[in-house]
């Protein structure tokens, strides 16, 4: 039974078998240090949830990399943490995350997930300085991962807030293990291809040494939002459509006197444009586009435009504009090329063990999405594209045809003929916005173990870790003027003199394309190439720890651990390489001078205990405590206690409380404030506005467009938890296992970035964050991180495993579930809590599913072994949007909730002898689409018809191992 309960106690273990071979090491005479703890003991007898995953699980489910792994696991949240939502374009937290995917265990955030490699740390990704980017580990040489799903403050350090995964490599490798990987799609697009190779010699115990080489290269291709067809967001009868009217056929828009257009546009003003046909009120200042006037050909006529829908976002001015489907333009899985390797040289010196570490990586990724649209403008800013579109010998033929288009509908425009056009056009010739993102990690550790007195041990080890990053600019980008030095010669061509040349056609219908001059002057303001960014975060640490027996009680041995830890961490960040007299201005580069960094460090001191007292038969209580020293932040003492009890046999109760004491990040604390104008529809100005939305018939409620102010804050304080778990396994019989357990965490002072709506809706609370003109206006909403008030998350997870012979082999039955019970937040103390946020859309942070499983069934037969497994993710509300929201639509699909998302993973594997293993496997085996769900951001322009929080865009693939060993 021992060998079946160690298996099973792991809640989110893939299959049986194959962890049984790791609970076998666990269950001899020897007991073992498991993550969450500092004491040997059994892994059966974890007094909190532990999940052990073996490379065997993750072979069967065809998963191949650090990020598939945390996206299976039941217990992790559902936030902007993997490559794929951070694919298009970002704003607020998730910005700068580029090429970086990261754990997020019980939604409470990546950065309060610890992510250790052989129990020790690894750097933060370069560029945000916060989080740990998981695609660093080296997996080729990973044996198991252990998942603790509680908070380990106490052991590891204040920021183990929601739980710690520990990736554990083999300590003991002998031979050579060579493994391919591939995972196709059916479809096309998105592809995997994995090589690795794992090389060691020497056995501790026979030769007193060991060591070993592992290394992989992973490639992950590139998958395109036309790739797939579930990508649309021109579905009006289901309530979404696209609020960008920057169309590659271009749109009209009303502008005045600008230095390009000294004596004014054909439509000067919104407040001047002519009426709409058949209207005295309602003038046509939100954009015409000849192509949806009547007798034009149809904005969808034009790939990927269709009509804008004035009325879903309540924008009655805009009935003759088009818009352009930006979801379908972008990437939906960024591709991403990551070499890692990894290490180690063991000696045996006697008793004791010397240890000699190195890990590093490479990862290449690059963000695509979008191109650029550029809006006619009236300033005379280095970075304003104050270009018009002029009648001159180049374009007079495409200028006439366009005007007696508009004159015909518009009969009054007759005497601005020969006037310049103001235009929003998206340049598709300018190519795909692009931002191409390489990420070196290298990661140094010696550490030493042996007996210190008797039955104590010791533990010790000093590690250095650095993560550096740097991001470049693709093709879509491009300089925004003509720069000349003292001499007159150019240093950089810029687009509004080329656009001005009246050589560049942005009215191309189907079929016609630019001529070989504008392509030339398109391709001349390229700025492909120029380093946007970089950063570089390090780690340096030294930890000592002893472990041993005290005395003895009723119940048995009491245990002890002690240990002290000192780290440092050092980040800066470059919002701009280039000289600061050398930067012309590049259009909607996404550059962060705002940001920049010169090095900061910070040292955190700390020292820590833990006894194990068991206390008569069958219950063991653990207190722990640990007290860490920030600069800046001074001291914090968080202690943990569990308590584990087992009656009988077949039954353990188990329970903790514990606190922790997270600090802001160097870039929560130091980033500078960025502007950004918001050109979404959903904000209006609460103070004037009775009717809570967005309504241009009633007075007051219109839609508003302030200057965001978003970044670091000087003052901001760390935040604090609590938390709290309660839980029981039962094994009814040697072959069964069932547990379930309750958890509750509070955050109070959570480091956040509120969301504009909740601002809005508290406005009374939050009034000094909008600033006003002196007409009362709303220019600005200050959001910069904050403490918020509390926020309250509780929810239960659930296991259980069967096994039994069947036939001639064995059958394995597994299930993981996750349900979250409350999801809360207080944004200032003393402020009621807010609506639940379970089972409801968010645009950032987590998004809460009410429910998760996964369930496996897996039968071994000799040398074959088959599994089939159901993964499923829980809907939600669904997004609506203004026209929606006010009432003015009712679509006739209109899809209140987003439905569960289910499928199914099929492998088989079949290993002829001790040298060959071959596995082969079916994702998602039915084939199905993401759910419908409304993402689409009008504010930032991203998004689409299906969230990247929850599901693969990928759909049907086709998997392939083959390991040889010898």
């Amino acid at each position: 039974m021992r060998l079946f309960v160690a298996a099973i106690l792991c809640s989110s273990c893939l299959t049986v078998p194959a962890i049984a071979q790791t609970a076998e090491t666990a269950a001899s005479d020897d007991l073992i240090v498991v993550t969450g703890s500092r004491i040997k003991r059994s892994v059966e007898d974890s007094p909190v949830p532990l999940s052990i995953i073996t490379t065997d699980d993750l072979r069967r489910e065809g998963i191949n990399s650090p990020e598939q792994f945390i996206s299976y696991l039941t217990s992790n949240g559902n936030g902007l943490d993997n490559l794929s939502s951070n694919a298009d374009v970002v704003s607020g937290a998730a910005r700068g995350n580029n090429g970086a995917s990261s754990a997020n265990l019980r939604g409470q955030g990546a950065a309060a997930t610890l992510v250790l490699l052989n129990g020790r740390r690894v750097p933060a990704h370069g560029l945000n300085g916060g989080v740990v980017d998981v695609n660093q580990i080296p997996m080729s040489a990973v044996e198991r991962i252990e998942v603790l799903k509680d908070g380990a403050s106490a052991i590891y350090g204040t920021d183990a807030v929601g739980g710690v995964i520990n990736f554990i490599t083999y300590s003991n490798f002998q031979g050579v293990k060579v493994t391919g990987f591939m995972d196709v799609t059916e479809a096309g697009g998105g592809n995997i291809w994995r090589g690795s190779f794992v090389a060691g010699h020497g056995d501790l115990e026979s030769d007193g040494f060991n060591v070993m080489f592992a290394a992989s290269i992973s490639d992950n291709k590139m998958l395109r939002g036309d790739q797939r067809d579930f990508v649309n967001t021109f579905q009006v009868d289901r309530g979404l459509s696209v609020d960008t009217r920057g169309t590659p056929f271009a749109t009209i828009f009303p502008l005045g006197v600008s230095p390009n257009s000294p004596n004014g546009t054909i439509i000067l003003s919104a407040a001047t444009a002519p009426f709409l046909p058949g209207s005295t009120t309602v003038r046509a200042g939100g954009g015409i586009n000849p192509l949806d006037l009547p007798g034009g050909a149809g904005c969808n006529s034009v790939d990927g435009m269709d009509s804008y829908d004035h009325l879903l976002w309540d924008v009655p001015t805009a009935q003759y504009a088009c818009a352009w489907d930006t979801g379908r333009a972008a990437v939906l899985a960024q591709p991403i090329r990551t070499i890692s390797y990894y290490g180690a040289a063991t000696k045996q010196l006697g008793e004791h063990q010397l240890k000699f570490e190195i890990t590093g990586s490479q990862a290449d990724s690059k963000k695509s999405f979008s191109a650029n649209q550029m809006s006619s403008s009236a300033s005379a800013a280095a970075t304003a594209l104050n270009y018009v579109y002029v009648r001159n010998q180049y374009s007079a033929a495409t200028y006439d045809r366009v005007f007696n288009q508009l004159v015909s509908v518009f009969p009054s425009l007759e005497s601005r003929r020969g006037l310049p056009m103001a235009l929003r056009w998206r340049c598709l010739e300018c190519g795909n916005r692009e931002i191409e993102t390489s990420t070196d990690t290298i990661r140094l550790a010696l550490t030493a173990d042996g007996p210190i007195a008797g039955a104590w041990e010791y533990h010790a080890g000093v590690s250095y870790g650095k993560s550096e990053s740097t991001s470049t600019l693709g093709s879509g980008y491009f300089y925004t003027r003509t720069v000349r030095d003292a001499n007159g010669n150019i240093i950089v061509n810029g687009m509004v003199d080329a656009l001005m040349t009246g050589m560049i056609n942005p009215f191309l219908l189907p079929g016609e394309t630019q001529s070989a001059e504008a392509m030339a002057l398109i391709e001349a303001t390229s700025a492909a190439g120029v380093q946007l960014y970089g950063g570089k975060y390090a780690l340096w640490q030294v930890d000592a720890a002893a472990t041993g027996p005290l005395f003895d009680v009723w119940g048995g041995t009491v245990q002890a651990a002690a240990g002290v830890d000192w780290r440092r961490e050092e980040y800066s960040f470059n919002g701009d390489a280039r000289a600061a007299a050398a930067r012309p201005a590049i259009f909607n580069a996404p550059f962060d001078d705002a940001n920049a960094l010169d090095s900061r460090t910070r040292d955190v001191k700390a020292v820590y205990a833990e006894v194990m007292l068991p206390l008569f038969t069958g219950f063991e209580l653990t207190g722990a405590f640990r007290i860490d020293d920030y600069t800046g932040f001074g001291t914090t003492t968080n202690p943990k206690i569990t308590a584990k009890y087992r009656p009988i046999k077949q039954v353990m109760v188990r329970g903790s409380y514990s606190t922790s004491f997270r600090v802001p990040t160097f870039n929560q604390i130091y980033n500078g404030t960025l502007e950004s104008p918001y050109s979404g529809r959903d904000l209006y100005d609460p103070a004037t506005c009775s009717a809570g939305r967005v309504d241009t018939t009633i007075p007051g409620c219109e839609s508003i467009s302030p200057t965001i102010l978003t970044g670091g804050r000087p003052d901001l304080g760390p935040e604090s938890s609590r938390q709290w778990s309660a839980g029981i396994v039962i094994e009814p019989m040697s072959n069964i296992m069932l547990s379930a357990d309750w958890w509750h965490i509070r955050r109070e002072g959570k480091i956040d970035v509120l969301t504009l709506q909740d601002m809005i809706a508290n406005y009374s609370i939050f009034e000094d964050r909008f600033i006003r003109d002196g007409s009362g206006a709303i220019t600005m909403i200050d959001r910069t991180w904050v403490n918020s008030g509390e926020t309250e998350t509780s929810g239960i997870e659930f296991a259980a495993r069967a096994g039994t012979p069947l036939f001639a082999g064995d059958l394995s039955f597994g299930f993981d579930g996750s349900m979250l019970l409350k999801k809360r937040s207080r944004l200032v103390p003393g402020a009621p809590l807010g609506v639940s946020e379970v089972g409801r859309f968010t645009f950032s942070g987590d998004l809460g599913l009410k429910w998760k499983h996964n369930i496996f069934l897996t039968y071994t037969q000799g040398p074959w072994v088959g599994s089939i497994s159901q993964l499923h993710r829980s809907g939600y509300t669904n997004q609506e949007l203004p026209g929606v929201t006010s009432g003015r639509v009712d679509p006739p699909d209109l899809h209140v909730r987003v439905k569960p998302y289910t499928i199914y993973n099929l492998s088989a594997g079949y290993r002829p002898n001790e040298q060959w293993s071959i596995t082969a496997g079916i994702k998602n085996l039915f084939d199905t689409d993401p759910p419908f769900a409304i993402t689409y951001d009008s504010n930032t322009g991203a998004g689409s018809s299906w969230e990247p929080r929850v599901a693969d865009p990928r759909g049907r693939s086709f998997t392939l191992t083959v390991e040889y060993k010898m």
